[in-house]
């Protein structure tokens, strides 16, 4: 694993026993990964491990819960509920895991994994946002049991109707391009305006052509205005089904419909924080995604209402404009460039340098990048190095772990330029690097030298 977490001082937050427990967490899973590199005893290294969580969560939760109600933090039922969950379901599930595979290799590593993310993730991303100092992105979620039922009504719904098994990718999708996809808005409120829901499903071609298109009898493999408006009332019906289960007064009336571009659809995920935003897989007839956003947050005029009076030419002007963006982005002949940084400053501001000449996707973490690559393979991947949760280093080690990935060009993306931080990157083997702290136009040629160097070598 060769894993190592140094404290920084721009990790505390300001409130001396919250960065005291910190900082002490931070040594004990230095220590727990010391054991596994050493291949000393997993099953006592685990056990101590577990037993220090266990008592690290009830004492130190307990004492962030306290300042945060001191402190009057907005997002303390967020903060407790994952608090919860740490503490009531995965340790519980990965104590277990550990005993029934009598602590096997393969479960050892599932459980360091499981504490270094959190570590990062939960430590050093949502503590951060107590301050102010960074603001999480996934705040506002619905309780996790909720999410869960959520989950189980969407996979029973799809197979109820279509008769397809559909497994949950991800509980945290980011809105990444998978394949040919069409994105549908709904808008849904009661008597008060004030206050709506808005979901947005997206579908991937394919699965659109694969259930509602096969009850239709389509021996075609396009989409057409008949299906993308039986598409739409099936979609509809579906949505209707699950808010059955989760019964509002507030939100039960449809109140606008859109089809949405994909560039409208990132500018939704870019500028909202969903309730839920669920990836599902049903296998080989397609990928789809459920997105819930938090009520009355969405801005007017995302897409034009769909009515009666203009659905047909609405949908068939989407077709349209569908395909011929397909054409045209199939006719690109730019280069294909993935930007992966949890920066939404970073992400926008080099996907409009690099935009000109190249045809630039983003991506918000390891793991959404992960996604990303698989559905959609770019040319470059321009990588940030130091990411919580999945930083640089284990992203890429995961893509050459894959046979398909193993000769994908990665460029990382630093901050750092010192000499010792330029060596510990050169040591994974990437493509190259490159420092975020040079002007523009300096990042611009370092890019384009990267592309004219592989060209030259064929």
């Amino acid at each position: 694993m060769d894993a190592h977490f140094e404290w920084r001082d721009e990790y505390n937050i300001g409130v001396e026993s919250i960065d005291r427990d910190h900082q002490r967490l931070f040594h004990i899973v230095n220590k727990l990964l010391h054991f596994q590199e050493e291949e000393k005893d997993s099953q006592w290294t685990c056990q101590e491990g577990i037993k220090y969580f266990k008592g690290h969560t009830l004492k130190h939760f307990a004492d962030e819960e306290m300042y945060m109600s001191c402190v009057n933090y907005e997002g303390l039922e967020q903060h407790r509920q994952i608090h919860k969950s740490f503490r009531e379901n995965t340790l519980p599930a990965l104590e277990q895991e550990l005993e029934r595979t009598n602590y096997a290799p393969n479960a050892v590593e599932h459980f360091l994994g499981v504490c270094t993310g959190w570590l990062i993730g939960h430590t050093l991303t949502e503590d951060q946002a107590i301050t102010k100092e960074n603001a999480s992105k996934w705040t506002g979620l619905l309780p996790g049991e909720e999410l869960a039922a959520l989950k189980k009504v969407i996979v029973q719904l799809v197979f109820d109707m279509f008769r397809l098994e559909s497994q949950v990718v991800s509980d945290a999708y980011s809105g990444e391009r998978f394949g040919s996809g069409v994105y549908y808005r709904l808008v849904y409120g009661g008597d008060q305006d004030a206050r709506r829901q808005e979901i947005i499903l997206v579908f991937e071609e394919k699965l659109l052509i694969n259930t509602v298109g096969k009850i239709l009898g389509f021996k075609t493999n396009k989409l057409d205005t008949m299906l993308i408006n039986s598409a739409r009332y099936t979609a509809k019906q579906f949505v209707g089904r699950v808010m059955e289960q989760f019964p509002s007064e507030e939100c039960c009336e449809l109140k606008e419909e859109n089809l949405l571009s994909y560039d409208q659809f990132r500018t939704v995920f870019e500028h909202q924080k969903p309730q839920a935003s669920l990836l599902f897989n049903t296998g080989g007839a397609g990928y789809f995604a459920y997105c819930v956003f938090a009520p009355h947050l969405l801005e007017e005029g995302v897409g034009v209402p769909i009515e009666m009076e203009n659905a047909m030419e609405e949908v068939g002007e989407y077709l349209q404009n569908r395909a011929r963006q397909e054409a045209e982005e199939k006719a690109d002949p730019r280069p294909r460039i993935l930007l992966v940084d949890d920066s939404m400053t970073v992400r926008e501001s080099m996907r409009r340098l690099l935009s000109t000449d190249y045809q630039v996707a983003v991506a918000e973490s390891g793991v959404a990048a992960i996604r990303a690559i698989t559905l959609d393979r770019p040319d470059l991947v321009l990588l940030d190095y130091e990411m919580p949760v999945c930083d640089g280093k284990m992203t890429l080690e995961l893509l050459r772990s894959e046979k398909n990935f193993a000769d994908l060009r990665v460029v990382f993306l630093t901050g750092r330029g010192d000499p010792k931080a330029v060596q510990t990157l050169l040591a994974l083997k990437p493509a190259g690097y490159l420092l975020k702290y040079l002007k523009p136009d300096e990042i611009k040629a370092k890019v384009d030298a990267f592309f004219e160097k592989w060209r030259t070598e064929g």
